[in-house]
């Protein structure tokens, strides 16, 4: 008993966890704080005081309409119900207030479907202030909305004091909250999200156009949201899929359209460019066959627990090692699913970590005799 058996598994078909993925050094870029993710895994590519709570501006929007899908997707709103535009909603977030509008007017009432393409592709301030006060009675307790959803889904460098991103100082997201809300915008709402690529929208007559640079300049771009203030600087919330990868990007603090626009390209062109995603191990993927002391079965097989797919820095990938390390034999009585083992896992440039192994049947234990002649058996031969 006791045993340990040791079996490298170099080659692999696939890649990584959660973590960071030998970001940060890289590159470097004029903006202030800025996150690259990959969609898939999760993982940060690159990072630039990611956690740091700062003015998102207009990109805070995505909250609002995260709450907007949310309420389509549970039934209790419908792309066609209609909602009033108050005289608050007219002053504040309209023509006369000098921000972002849709130009709607007192009294009006807008199609919901309107009013999401007027905070996405136009970043209405009215249209956000709209949906505030017909969701939730007030600008206020839409607020308190936006934050008890941010906790809810796991955004814990966010808070929010209203629906638009006009400045507050206790309106603050960090860009890896962004990065977050953005992943979940796209995978929880995929029958929606294709709103964010569309380049133009009229109302009312007005005709704008989307703000996000990338839909103009990078292949695969389709969303998501800009923003600017003089204190948050041009800043940018962007995804890019190519193939079979998505890429989330957020970005701060920017000087100047032209800088926006030049540094998401940088930073998005680095992440297709250095790395991958490879599927480096399958649940239920058999790993080896151990035998079974006073079992009814010789043998029992050990099992990889769950999917692991990681993305990787293309010229390391060769130099993954993956380690099976496990008891044998192992005693029954064996219950499938018994954790019998475990992968370990190093990636150059990432923290190392362990998969599950786990027994794929049952194996009941011997009765009396069984086991009695099990040990005349090993007193004679050794182990078997």
């Amino acid at each position: 008993m006791g045993l340990k058996h040791k079996l490298y598994m170099t080659a692999i078909t696939g890649a990584v966890l959660l973590g960071t993925a030998g970001q940060a050094v890289a590159i470097e870029t004029a903006a202030r704080n800025a996150i690259l993710m990959d969609y898939d895994t999760g993982q940060i590519l690159y990072a630039k005081d990611h956690q740091k709570m700062v003015p998102p501006a207009s990109m805070s929007k995505l909250m609002t309409v995260y709450i907007l899908f949310s309420k389509l997707k549970d039934g209790s709103l419908s792309l066609d119900d209609t909602f009033s535009v108050s005289e608050n909603a007219w002053r504040k977030g309209g023509a006369a207030s000098g921000g972002s509008t849709m130009f709607l007017n007192i009294n009006e009432e807008v199609r919901v479907e309107d009013l999401i393409k007027g905070i996405i592709i136009q970043s209405g301030n009215d249209a956000c202030i709209v949906v505030a006060e017909n969701i939730a009675g007030s600008e206020d307790e839409f607020a308190n909305l936006m934050n008890r959803t941010a906790k809810k889904i796991g955004l814990n460098n966010s808070s929010f004091a209203n629906a638009t991103g006009l400045p507050d100082p206790n309106h603050r997201m960090s860009v890896e909250d962004l990065a977050l809300l953005a992943r979940r915008i796209i995978s929880e709402f995929p029958g929606y999200y294709y709103l964010f690529s569309q380049k133009t929208f009229t109302h009312n007559g007005i005709a704008q156009g989307n703000r996000n640079p990338l839909l103009y300049s990078m292949a695969g771009a389709d969303g998501l949201k800009t923003g600017h203030t003089e204190e948050a600087g041009f800043s940018l919330t962007a995804s890019v899929k190519r193939g079979d990868r998505r890429l989330i990007e957020v970005m701060t603090g920017t000087k100047s359209n032209k800088e926006r626009s030049e540094e998401a390209g940088k930073i998005m062109s680095y992440g297709f460019r250095e790395f991958d995603n490879y599927d480096m191990l399958a649940k239920g993927q058999k790993i080896a066959e151990i035998p079974v002391w006073f079992g009814t079965e010789k043998t029992v097989g050990l099992v990889v627990s769950e999917n692991v797919k990681r993305t990787i820095k293309k010229n390391k990938a060769a130099k993954v090692q993956m380690t099976a390390v496990y008891d044998k034999p192992v005693k029954a009585p064996i219950k499938k699913g018994d954790k019998l083992g475990v992968v370990k896992v190093t990636i150059p440039g990432q923290p190392d970590f362990e998969v599950p192994l786990l027994a794929d049947s049952d194996v009941q234990k011997l009765g009396l005799f069984g086991t009695i002649g099990e040990n005349l058996k090993y007193l004679v031969f050794g182990e078997n």
